[in-house]
């Protein structure tokens, strides 16, 4: 039984790498798209500030692409989840919406609230660095 648990553990891994692989194939090719589109669009080669937040909206989500394709890699391989990867994954798509994000529609308590999850997952990352590197032995 465990044997069957183990392969179908192993099939859906390969099944998620192989359809996040075509995600992030399919986001950079989006992405290439709409920069030459808002590139094309008059005035020519110019991009105002909507246009370049659509655009390192669109680079930040591939790269959140990225570090999803590295943890399920790192799974397959390992058998296990790094919650340092984790931790990067969140800080990236954090930090994707706070780059697209329209300041002057938004709440201050919002503002309060992402800064919080900011502050959250930069002591998570830290704690977890932190806790890798005691364990292992200098050398």
């Amino acid at each position: 039984m465990e044997k069957i648990f183990k392969t179908f553990e192993k099939v859906i891994v390969v099944t998620l790498l192989g359809l996040m692989m075509l995600a992030v194939l399919l986001a950079t090719v989006e992405l290439a798209v709409i920069f030459a589109q808002e590139l094309m669009k008059p005035p020519f080669l110019l991009l105002n500030i909507e246009e370049m937040l659509e655009v390192f909206g669109f680079f930040m989500m591939v790269l959140i692409g990225l570090e999803l394709l590295e943890s399920i890699k790192a799974y397959l391989v390992e058998d296990r989840v790094h919650a340092e990867v984790v931790f990067l994954v969140a800080i990236v798509a954090v930090s994707r919406k706070i780059i697209i994000l329209d300041y002057k529609k938004i709440a201050p308590e919002m503002l309060f609230g992402m800064a919080a999850v900011i502050v959250a997952l930069g002591v998570g990352y830290f704690l977890v660095r932190k806790a890798f590197h005691i364990k292992t032995p200098n050398k």
